[in-house]
């Protein structure tokens, strides 16, 4: 037995559960690891409210998460007990103490790289690499403009985009989000409480728009990221943080410059093991040299995850956030 979070029905924070759960012997192909750090990320709201189904309930959520080895099933040949590892993805299942997982969805840690850096990275840093690499390559001389620019994967875009030469332009809900998003790679933090963004996007770039715009934010700020990209651009919706966005008129992309749209998932980015290797090989490697810095801004007690989920959805917390088995 072992001691997670488990909801029941989906619905608000309330329905997050401290249970003790059964955790048995390692399948073939699984292994049996002993969390160190879990991270926290929004998609654990979408699961937790049914936006995301779960493949059934009872469920334990999480799909991020850092420990040690402690057992391995048969045919299990590429790690073994005692090994640092860390993970992002399905299957959920990160919110215990101790989960099983399949081997092939693990990566081994670098020593360089603490268990709550790996927890609260994982998720977040592989999105933000598959975002600037896959959606859009981004390179030297680029303009992008990232939505969310002071949260976990906003932090993590900035730093790693403005290392491989772009301009980033970032949207903050406050001056003190803008100062974290400008400490960490944003060149041009804009207040969107106070600030019209389009206007500010098309000053700052002198009406030539941005090559890329990143969105987490949903319904709220899609239509307006549409008349910041310049002809031909990249539109890359990967969240809905705020609320969904509605169907759209594809013609709205010919008629604004023939823009490109893309609503990728990290799972799809990361389906092949040979995929997930190289995603988190290029993060472990721009982390391990500085370029990249995990910012671990709030902690929680695994077993005060209803309150973690509580101050995410109310936009009090910033960076990256863990819980703590």
């Amino acid at each position: 037995m072992t001691n997670a979070i488990q909801i029941h029905t989906t619905g608000g924070p309330e329905v997050l559960q401290w249970e003790k759960i059964d955790c048995h012997d390692p399948g073939p192909g699984e292994v049996h690891i002993r969390h160190e750090a879990i991270g926290l990320n929004f998609i654990d709201v979408y699961h937790r409210t049914g936006l995301y189904p779960l493949p059934g309930l009872p469920a334990v959520l999480g799909l991020e998460g850092a420990g040690t080895v402690i057992s391995t099933g048969t045919d299990v040949t590429e790690f073994q007990a005692g090994d640092r590892v860390a993970y992002a993805g399905v299957p959920p299942g990160a919110y215990a103490e101790e989960r099983l997982i399949p081997a092939h969805r693990l990566v081994k840690l670098p020593k360089a790289i603490s268990f709550r850096q790996g927890a609260a990275m994982m998720l977040q840093g592989m999105t933000a690499r598959y975002l600037l690499h896959g959606c859009f390559p981004v390179k030297a001389g680029d303009t992008i403009l990232v939505h969310a620019a002071a949260g976990g994967v906003g932090t993590i875009i900035c730093q790693w985009a403005r290392h491989l030469g772009a301009t980033v332009i970032g949207t903050v809900g406050s001056e003190k989000k803008a100062d974290l998003a400008r400490a960490h790679g944003c060149d041009y933090p804009i207040d969107y409480v106070n600030d019209d963004f389009i206007a500010r996007v098309q000053e700052i770039t002198d009406n030539k728009g941005v090559n890329a715009v990143y969105d987490s934010v949903g319904q709220p700020t899609f239509l307006k990221s549409l008349d910041c990209l310049k002809p031909m651009g990249t539109m890359v919706s990967f969240g809905q943080a705020a609320a969904p966005v509605p169907p759209v008129d594809i013609g709205l992309l010919a008629a604004k410059g023939s823009l490109f749209l893309t609503r990728p998932s990290l799972m799809t980015y990361t389906e092949k093991r040979e995929d997930l290797l190289a995603h988190a090989a290029d993060l472990f490697a721009v982390v391990e040299s500085g370029a990249v810095q995990v910012d671990i801004r709030q902690t929680y007690a695994l077993k005060d995850a209803a309150q973690a989920h509580r101050d995410l959805e109310a936009r009090k917390t910033s960076g990256s956030t863990i819980l703590i088995p």
